[in-house]
C-alpha cells in the first residue's frame, strides 16, 4: 500500500470523528440538517434545556444592533439570531445558510413574525460570499462555525465583507474549562443528544454528529489565533457556562 502523501492529507477533513474527503463534507453536513430541520428548534429547548435561549441572548446583547447596522447572520439555520437581531433594533439583515431546509424554516418564521420586510433570506456558502468588500456592518455566525469545512476561509470571507470599524461574533460549543463539569457533559452528549435525537427528531446519527463536532472544534485559543490569522484586531472570548460555549469577538480595524 502507497504512504500517504501531504496532499492527500491536505484533500480530507473531519466530520465528526470521521475522515472524509473535503469535497464530500458539505454534503454530509447538508444531510444532517435536511433530516432535523422542522424539529431543529424544539431539539435545541430539549437537549440545551433552554439554555441556549440565554446565551442567544447574550450573544445578540454584544452585539448591540442598532437601526443602521446592515447585519449579515451566516449560517443563520432557522433565524433565532437574525429575527432577535431585528427585534432589538437592527436596521437591516441578511440571513445566510447553505441548507435551503433551513431556510424554509426561517422563511416561514418570518411571515408569521411581520419582519419578513428588514430581513433577506439567501442560501450560500459562508466560505465564499456574495458581497462587495467592506459592505456590512457586523458578521455573526453562531453554532454553525463547526460545520464549515474550512474555517480560516469562513474568517476571512467575515472579514473581507466587514466595513472598517465592522464587528465579527461567533457563538459556538468550546472546551469545558471547569474540570468537574468535563465527565458529566461528555456523559450528556454521547449518551443523552443520540438518545433524544433517537426519539424527537428520528435522527440518532444527526445528533452524535453534534456531539462529535463539538470535540472537533478549535478550543477557545486555537479558534482566537485563527481570527487574529484572517486578520481580525481586539480579539477576544468570552465563556459561557464553564465553556460549554463561548461568545469570540474581533473587529475590522
Amino acid at each position: 500500500m502507497a504512504a500517504m502523501t501531504d496532499n492527500d492529507t491536505a484533500e480530507l477533513t473531519h466530520f465528526g470523528f470521521r475522515t472524509v474527503p473535503r469535497a464530500e463534507k458539505k454534503a454530509l453536513v447538508r444531510g444532517v440538517f435536511d433530516g432535523v430541520a422542522r424539529r431543529y428548534d424544539l431539539m435545541n429547548d430539549l437537549m440545551s434545556l433552554g439554555v441556549h435561549r440565554l446565551w442567544k441572548r447574550a450573544f445578540l446583547a454584544q452585539l448591540a444592533p442598532r437601526p443602521s447596522m446592515r447585519l449579515l447572520d451566516l449560517a443563520g439555520g432557522t433565524g433565532d439570531i437574525a429575527f432577535g437581531a431585528l427585534a432589538r433594533g437592527a436596521g437591516f439583515v441578511v440571513l445566510s445558510d447553505i441548507n435551503p431546509s433551513m431556510l424554509a424554516v426561517a422563511q416561514d418564521r418570518a411571515m408569521e413574525s411581520g419582519l419578513a420586510g428588514r430581513l433577506a433570506l439567501l442560501c450560500a456558502d459562508a466560505e465564499l460570499l456574495p458581497f462587495p468588500d467592506r459592505s456590512v456592518d457586523a458578521v455573526t455566525i453562531a453554532f454553525g462555525l463547526r460545520n464549515c469545512t474550512d474555517i480560516p476561509a469562513v474568517l476571512a470571507e467575515a472579514r473581507r465583507v466587514l466595513a472598517p470599524g465592522g464587528r465579527f461574533l461567533c457563538l459556538e460549543f468550546s472546551r469545558v474549562t471547569v474540570a468537574p463539569i468535563a465527565p458529566l457533559y461528555d456523559a450528556y452528549s454521547f449518551r443523552v443528544l443520540p438518545a433524544l435525537g433517537r426519539v424527537v427528531a428520528r435522527d440518532e446519527e444527526a445528533y452524535r454528529y453534534l456531539a462529535e463536532s463539538i470535540r472537533k472544534f478549535p478550543p477557545q485559543e486555537e479558534l482566537a489565533a485563527q481570527m487574529r490569522e484572517a486578520g481580525f484586531a481586539r480579539v477576544a472570548w468570552r465563556d459561557l457556562s464553564g465553556g460549554i460555549a463561548a461568545i469570540h469577538s474581533g473587529w475590522r480595524i
